[in-house]
């Protein structure tokens, strides 16, 4: 019998190596796609599997920026950089995540000193809510409270959480398991209970703390097979059923077995016929910029084990 909570920290291990490995590379006119293919190569030469694509998100965009195929995009210095990626051993999932300011010799130069300690600040401030969340769970206690304490730490820095993203928690190959762990106190009485794994992620911004959604999406995940007239989508379809049934995935990886163009229409189609679900990559409201910081945990009795640090 799999021993579920040494799966949980074997993949907490091996995020967490990559994202201290991943972290290094980050410079000035890297790639995106470079930093993205690093991380999923890295998870499977651990032994694992990609439990989601690697984001990579920048400034104001928040969450769910994955590269499609040919990406071309480079971050710049002064930049921030949030790299969120996920590994699963045994269908046991570890979800982590950090944002990082692009390092450079000109960053005076491009910046002035007020927006570089906004941004620092930024940094900082999703580190300390997640801070206050640890300290604060254990069994019986409120999502709600959990989100409170985020809310008050992020409030310490003078910016906002981001109210419409959560943390959220973990089961045998389900990235979000069904409950949510708020940003703020939003009156939730859900309760933790003993052995649950939870995934917490403070987003700190000096905008409105509300994402909307980009007019792109990289990033799906397998909803139902359905019959299609055209025989590629309907291959695809299986193709993503086989491999990707339980967990997300990227465009970007069924263009090592179907043409890069075929692969845009298909994921149109079946997109459309609600075969599968695209997450859009999501902006804060105002344009500002966002921080992130992510550690996943099992809930204890007195505290909790962080699988992730």
């Amino acid at each position: 019998m799999v021993d579920e909570i040494k799966s949980y920290e074997e993949a907490g291990k091996i995020v967490s190596k990559v994202r201290s490995d991943a972290s290094k590379m980050i410079q000035n006119g890297l790639p995106i796609l470079e930093l993205v293919e690093f991380v999923e190569s890295e998870i499977l030469k651990a032994g694992a599997g990609i439990a989601f694509p690697c984001n990579v998100s920048i400034n104001e965009i928040t969450a769910h920026y994955t590269s499609p195929a040919g990406d071309t995009n480079k971050m710049v210095t002064g930049d921030l950089v949030k790299l969120d990626l996920g590994a699963e051993v045994n269908g046991y999932i570890a979800d982590s995540a950090v944002t990082i300011m692009v390092p450079g010799d000109n960053l005076e130069e491009l910046f002035d000193e007020d927006t570089l300690e906004l941004n620092q600040r930024i940094i900082d401030a999703s580190a300390a809510g997640l801070e206050a969340a640890i300290s604060t769970v254990r069994a019986g206690v409120k999502v709600c409270d959990v989100g409170r304490a985020v809310e008050e730490a992020i409030a310490e820095y003078e910016l906002n959480p981001v109210r419409n993203l959560t943390g959220h928690s973990l089961e045998h190959w389900s990235l979000h398991a069904g409950i949510s762990v708020p940003n703020y106190d939003n009156n939730d009485p859900t309760i933790l209970e003993e052995g649950q794994a939870v995934a917490i992620e403070p987003f700190a911004t000096n905008g409105e703390g509300i994402v909307n959604d980009c007019p792109y999406a990289y990033i799906f995940s397998f909803l139902q097979n359905k019959p299609f007239r055209m025989k590629n989508t309907q291959r695809m379809l299986q193709y993503i059923e086989k491999n990707y049934r339980y967990l997300p995935f990227s465009g970007r990886w069924l263009t090592e077995n179907f043409n890069e163009h075929r692969v845009n229409s298909g994921l149109k189609q079946l997109g459309d016929a609600m075969a599968i679900y695209p997450y859009a990559a999501l902006k804060e409201r105002t344009g500002a910029w966002v921080s992130q910081k992510e550690h996943t945990l099992i809930v204890e009795s007195d505290g909790c084990n962080i699988t992730t640090l």
